[in-house]
C-alpha cells in the first residue's frame, strides 16, 4: 500500500528520513518579540540561539494552520499518518485534526491517522522511525495504527536543559527559582507522563544530570530494554549527544541508538546544549 508520513516541525529527523519522498514536514512558526521565522529546512539554528540569548522576551511558537495539514494530506496515496507535538505543548495536534476534517469534506475516503506523540522532538523522531519501518513492511492501515499507538503509549521521554532562562522568559518559572538553580548549577531532569512535563530528579552540573537521566531511563526501560530503541536529540552540541549515546551503549541493553540535531521547535524548547531522549 502507498503511504505518506507527515510530521510537524518538532519531528526531528535523521538524514535518511529527510531524503525520503514519502515523508513531509509541516512547519511551525517561531517568534521572538517582533522577529519570526518559519521552522523549515532553511532554519538557522545558531542565529536563532543568539537571538534567544539576547532577547528579554521569551521565544514562542505558532502552530501550522489546518489548511497546511490538509494540503500535506492531498497526495495520491492509500494511507496517511500524521505525528504531532503533544497537545499539552502546542495546538499542532488540534490543527492537524481540523485539517483532516477539512480534507474529508472535500475528498473521497482515505485512511488517515492523526497521532499526538504525547512527547516532542526525539519522541516524534522515534515514532516516525517506526512508521517508516511498518509502512515499508507492507502492513495495513489498521495494524500500523494499532502498533504505533501502542509504541506511543509505552514510550518514555526525558530531557535535561542547560539553562532555565527560556522557561523563565516564557513565564513558566519564577525569576527567583531560575536564579537559584543557575547560581547552584542545578540541572533538573525532566520527563513526561501522558504528554505532561514532570520533574524526575535533579543534579548539580550537566554531566551528573545527563548520567542520572540515562540511569533513570535504563531503569524504567525494564527487562525488555533489548527490544527498544533510544533516540537522542541534541541542540547544537553533538559532543554532548554522543556522550549520552555512549552512556546508553555502556548499559548494553538497547536494540539501537540514534542521534540527531534538533530543528527549530526543539531548539526553542530545549535551548542551546539541551538534550531530549525518547526510549521505546
Amino acid at each position: 500500500m502507498t503511504y505518506r508520513l507527515i510530521g510537524d516541525s518538532c519531528t526531528d529527523l535523521d538524514d535518511n528520513l529527510k531524503k525520503d519522498e514519502n515523508i513531509s514536514i509541516v512547519p511551525l512558526t517561531l517568534e521572538i518579540g517582533d522577529y519570526s521565522v518559519i521552522d523549515d529546512d532553511k532554519f538557522d539554528q545558531k542565529d536563532f540561539i543568539r537571538r534567544m540569548a539576547r532577547s528579554k522576551a521569551g521565544a514562542k511558537s505558532a502552530c501550522p494552520s489546518p489548511e497546511a495539514f490538509k494540503e500535506a494530506m492531498e497526495c495520491d496515496v492509500d494511507m496517511v499518518f500524521v505525528v504531532t507535538l503533544s497537545e499539552h505543548l502546542s495546538g499542532s495536534y488540534q490543527s492537524a485534526e481540523i485539517g483532516k476534517k477539512l480534507f474529508e469534506e472535500e475528498h473521497d475516503h482515505k485512511d488517515i491517522l492523526v497521532l499526538s506523540s504525547k512527547s516532542a522532538s526525539a519522541g516524534q523522531y522515534r515514532l516516525m522511525l517506526e512508521l517508516d519501518k511498518l509502512c515499508k513492511q507492507g502492513l495495513g492501515f489498521a495494524e500500523i495504527s494499532k502498533r504505533i499507538t501502542k509504541l506511543r503509549d509505552e514510550m518514555k521521554t526525558y530531557f535535561v536543559i542547560e539553562t532555565l532562562d527560556t522557561l523563565r522568559k516564557n513565564g513558566r518559572l519564577s525569576a527567583v527559582t531560575a536564579f537559584i538553580a543557575s547560581a547552584l548549577n542545578i540541572k533538573p531532569i525532566m520527563g513526561a507522563t501522558d504528554g505532561v512535563i514532570i520533574k524526575k530528579d535533579q543534579q548539580r552540573g550537566m554531566q551528573k544530570a545527563l548520567a542520572k537521566m540515562v540511569e533513570i531511563a535504563v531503569e524504567e526501560a525494564g527487562d525488555n530494554a533489548n527490544d527498544k530503541t533510544v533516540c537522542i536529540t541534541h541542540i547544537n552540541n553533538p559532543e554532548r549527544g554522543e556522550y549520552v549515546a555512549k552512556l546508553f551503549r555502556e548499559s548494553d541493553k538497547f536494540k539501537d541508538i540514534k542521534i540527531v540535531n534538533g530543528a527549530g521547535v526543539a531548539t526553542m524548547y530545549a535551548g542551546d546544549g539541551g538534550i531530549v531522549i525518547a526510549v521505546g
